[in-house]
């Protein structure tokens, strides 16, 4: 393995953890970017701008609705990440580095508010997921509208989170040229409804040693119920519980929970 910290072949100063994580997590959306955008732009069209997206990462969300025209605040905890959207968003986006469980705006400014795929689990105790969902509220003019985006694992699912390790991806790094190996482990704990997952990226380019970076994530699993009862705590007024992204009603097997809830 060689040292990630060593100075690369072109000068430039060696980059850090934070940045290749960053930059590795636009590399695990190259190829499968999300199908939720278009239940995003729908929603802005229906309720005009401004928005706020909580967890806004590199803004893979943002960017689609910022060129649609919307003004646009994103708020993420990781510098390394929002130094990414910055990179590449217009003028409409506005980076916000805060932790999302206690970011307020100064006073109720959003007609809609975002915490997209599965971003509600990387708060991994209750109090803060709930926080998460006042956080949306507490940005909401009336009649604003939130979406929280879940996955719900089946039986199946949390089988597999028993620390094996599963190839997910060989790709190529269209940033560096290197190949990037990914692979994932997980581990479920039926006690307390969280997995730890573990993303390990070897990074590999012709004739040189092999670079790896780790990534670990404690992820607390929330069901469908759970989610509205945190939206309702937060004051929201439930309009819908959607098994896909097309907003057909939650039903038996689905793999999403969907919540679309307004601020009175």
């Amino acid at each position: 393995m060689s040292d990630p910290a060593a100075p690369n072949r072109s000068g430039a100063a060696p980059e850090t953890e934070p940045e290749a994580l960053a930059r590795l997590y636009d590399v695990d959306l190259a190829e499968d970017p999300g199908d939720d955008t278009a239940l995003y732009l729908a929603l802005a069209e229906r309720t005009g701008g401004p928005i706020v997206e909580l967890a806004a990462g590199t803004g893979r969300i943002v960017r689609p609705l910022a060129a649609a025209g919307h003004e646009i605040t994103a708020v993420d905890l990781d510098p390394a990440m929002l130094a990414r959207l910055r990179e590449r968003a217009p003028v409409n986006v506005t980076p916000v580095l805060a932790d999302l469980t206690t970011w307020r705006p100064p006073r109720p400014a959003f007609r809609l508010a975002i915490l997209g795929l599965n971003a509600l689990f990387l708060m991994a105790g209750r109090h803060e997921q709930r926080a998460a969902l006042e956080s949306l509220a507490a940005a909401l003019v009336p009649g604003g509208l939130a979406v929280v985006d879940i996955w719900l694992p089946d039986a199946v699912d949390l089988a597999r989170y028993d620390q094996r390790l599963l190839l997910e991806y060989i790709r190529t790094d269209p940033a560096s040229g290197r190949t990037v190996t990914k692979t994932v482990a997980a581990l479920h704990d039926a006690a307390t409804a969280t997995a730890l997952l573990t993303s390990i990226y070897d990074e590999a380019e012709a004739g040189l040693p092999v670079t790896r970076w780790i990534r670990r994530d404690l992820l607390r699993l929330v069901g469908a119920g759970e989610l509205v009862d945190h939206a309702r705590a937060a004051g929201l007024e439930v309009e819908t519980l959607a098994g896909d992204y097309g907003l057909e009603p939650l039903g038996a097997g689905a793999e999403r929970a969907i919540l679309v809830a307004r601020r009175p």
